[in-house]
């Protein structure tokens, strides 16, 4: 016959005499130990247990958003530093042959991070501090009706020793006054504590002299766990955190693109470069792909030589030669040819007096440049033409009105390019010059 000794927790002891005698540690303690011993066991199969070394953030912590196991820490990359998180439990057990689902550890833990540091700034503090305040109040409300009620009970029932009652009323009243005033005191100890904290901990988190292990054990004082639904198509993972005290918080968060898909370039500059190679060259391509910050598939800045090498590998055909005898020129050109500046032939474009096209902001402009186009710039102003300020005046509205009818093509504007005169004129309709002469 074999006898087999169980462990009961504390709730089925038929016996418990606390603090018989002295002891090493009092109850509370000894309960709290007991609890962390216990988180930090590692369960067969599982990750988890006590804060560790490495620089997996969320080490022990992640659960998989799917099966609800809890998910393994895997590194690799320059050194062994870079975490990968990885449900395989499932796998093993059934043989499968695939993880339930894994995710780069990277960005997954930034999100959590900035969740927590954002969390115990002053105002994430403040917040939930007053979100405390209002369940206390709530509890206090509740509280204070149920002592009322057992003091009336007890009053009843210890009717026989009035000449102690007489005076507990005023006992009870003092006693409440300091009790209060103390956790008052208390709590605005606290609270500037906790400020300090706050404003202290994001450069502590950051410091070099900060270990991978204290960031997870500062981690761990707020957050309990972090559930993790990864989306393949969509390359996102949904990520749940649920804090002390049982809050929960959803973020989520773009996961990295592996094998191929890494080197790949985003869809939207791969359709900006077919459209820039229509007209222009690959030098000019990589200058306006790193005027908008654009990156290549590896996050490398564009030259000549990668746009062309992206360029060959979608099959975009380059830029043809520039037609001389195209209406289609630049600023450049179109300055030239009207013996103007190209400020000036940039605010011509502005007031519509000239038409341009750019593919996307920051590529040159391409101006069209035709006869009707060379005849809107004169020597002399042509009878039936004023000043800007003149036209809105007799028209009756805005000088900004007056630019955007011409800009629509609703008033003709030319530009006096020589003598006192010159500047841009506007012909005003014979309405409003027949009505300014009958004034």
């Amino acid at each position: 016959m074999r006898a087999k000794v169980v462990e009961l927790p504390p709730e089925q002891w038929s016996v418990c005499l606390r603090e018989h005698h002295p002891g090493y540690v009092s109850w509370p303690d000894y309960l709290a130990t007991r609890e962390r011993l216990r988180a930090n066991v590692r369960p067969r199969g599982e990750g988890g247990g006590a804060a560790r070394e490495g620089a997996a953030l969320l080490q022990g912590l992640i659960r998989c958003g799917h099966c609800g196991r809890r998910m393994q820490v895997a590194y690799s990359g320059n050194g062994g530093r870079v975490p990968r998180y990885a449900c395989v439990r499932g796998r093993d057990l059934h043989a499968t042959g695939q993880a339930c689902q894994s995710l780069g550890g990277g960005r997954l833990d930034r999100a959590v991070a900035d969740a927590f540091l954002e969390a115990v700034t002053p105002a994430g503090i403040a917040a939930t501090a007053g979100a405390i305040r209002e369940l206390e109040d709530q509890h206090a409300e509740r509280l204070a009706g149920q002592r009322l009620a057992v003091e009336r009970a007890d009053f009843e029932a210890e009717r026989a020793r009035r000449q102690f009652d007489a005076c507990e009323p005023e006992h009870r009243l003092v006693a409440r006054t300091l009790e209060r005033a103390l956790e008052e005191a208390l709590a605005a100890a606290e609270r500037q504590a906790l400020a300090r904290l706050a404003r202290d901990l994001p450069r502590l988190w950051g410091a070099e002299t900060t270990t991978d292990r204290d960031r997870k054990q500062l981690l761990r004082t707020l957050v309990r766990e972090v559930v993790v639904t990864v989306n393949t198509p969509e390359r996102r993972a949904a990520v749940e955190v649920s804090w002390e005290g049982g809050a929960r918080s959803e973020l989520s968060v773009r996961l990295n693109r592996r094998g191929p898909e890494r080197r790949r370039l985003a869809d939207d500059t791969l359709e900006l470069i077919r459209r820039l190679a229509q007209h222009h060259p690959d030098r000019q391509i990589a200058q306006i792909l790193s005027r908008q910050g654009r990156p290549t598939g590896t996050g490398l800045a564009f030259t000549e030589t990668r746009v062309r090498a992206a360029r060959q590998r979608a099959g975009i055909p380059a830029a043809p030669p520039p037609d001389p005898d195209s209406e289609l020129v630049t600023i450049a050109q179109a300055a030239a040819e009207l013996e103007a500046s190209t400020a000036t032939v940039r605010r011509w474009l502005r007031d519509g007096l000239l038409a341009g096209e750019q593919t996307t902001p920051g590529a040159p402009w391409r101006i069209r440049l035709t006869d009707e186009v060379r005849r809107r710039f004169v020597p002399d102003v042509p009878e039936g033409f004023v000043a800007l300020a003149e036209a809105a005046s007799l028209i009756g509205c805005a000088r900004q009105t007056v630019l955007q009818k011409v800009q629509r093509g609703e008033l003709r504007a030319i530009e006096v390019t020589k003598g006192r005169r010159k500047g841009l004129r506007i012909e005003v309709p014979t309405a409003s010059l027949d009505r300014l002469i009958n004034e």
